[in-house]
């Protein structure tokens, strides 16, 4: 019996043995994949084949992946992006955020952690897509209908700002924002703005979500485990905790 699809997958590398262990390695996992070995050549399999998720390399021998990402975004399709970069480098990653793209892998990679990355950008993607008014994070609830949050069944109140910032981390949940991002999309300042209200919004959150008290298996009150995450250089992020 043949294994069902997943999804299907456009893989954009202008190197031959990537893009064979790439296909390799999703056909196992059960995707559907297509390639393409040059920007405008992705644009047109994108166009053509319509994925549900497209791998996309920044560095190609005619326009890079971030060009290939506003185009095709320009051309009204929203399928995830996950960027691969040869170079670790702060900037080349705020970019491939900033231009539609949802995730990035830095070279060398394992094929497992693409694998993995692919299957929670597509969990993430169908459950945006989903009407819930109920937005999680471990035992973290926004209601988007009532604006009500709560942390382990706790009530939390949060100003309108303060409530936005957390919507923003949680619809990103398991991705780094830069402080420029969330200026952008939080306060709508440009890049420019001033990045320590960045710095003392995410302390006033970590106090309201991250210092709830509980009452643990023993009886005994205990703090529950921090959700917000500070990546030295980089920015913030939200996800369950490692050992949840």
């Amino acid at each position: 019996m043949s294994k069902a699809i997943e999804a299907s997958i456009v893989v954009v590398d202008d190197e031959p043995s990537i893009r064979e262990l790439l296909v390799a390695s999703l056909h196992f996992a059960g995707f559907e994949v297509a390639t393409a070995a040059s920007g405008s050549a992705a644009i047109e399999v994108i166009e053509q084949t319509k994925p549900d998720l497209i791998v996309l390399d920044v560095m190609l021998p005619d326009i890079d992946g971030f060009t290939v990402t506003r185009r095709i975004r320009q051309g009204g399709i929203t399928a995830p992006v996950l960027f691969l970069t040869a170079r670790d480098d702060t900037q080349d990653k705020i970019m491939g955020l900033t231009v539609g793209g949802d995730d990035y892998v830095t070279k060398p990679f394992s094929l497992e952690e693409v694998v993995a990355r692919i299957r929670a950008i597509l969990r993430r993607t169908h459950e945006e897509a989903e009407s819930s008014p109920i937005i999680s994070v471990a035992d973290l609830e926004i209601n988007e209908d009532s604006h009500d949050v709560t942390r382990a069944g706790q009530p939390i109140d949060l100003s309108p700002t303060e409530y936005k910032l957390l919507r923003y981390l949680m619809d990103n949940e398991g991705r780094v924002l830069s402080k420029a991002q969330i200026l952008d999309h939080v306060w709508q300042y440009d890049w420019g703005g001033d990045a320590a209200i960045v710095e003392s919004y995410i302390s006033y959150l970590r106090k309201k979500i991250d210092g709830i008290t509980t009452v643990g298996p023993d009886g005994k009150p205990q703090r529950v485990a921090p959700l917000i995450e500070t990546k030295r250089g980089i920015g913030y992020m939200i996800r369950e905790p490692k050992n949840a």
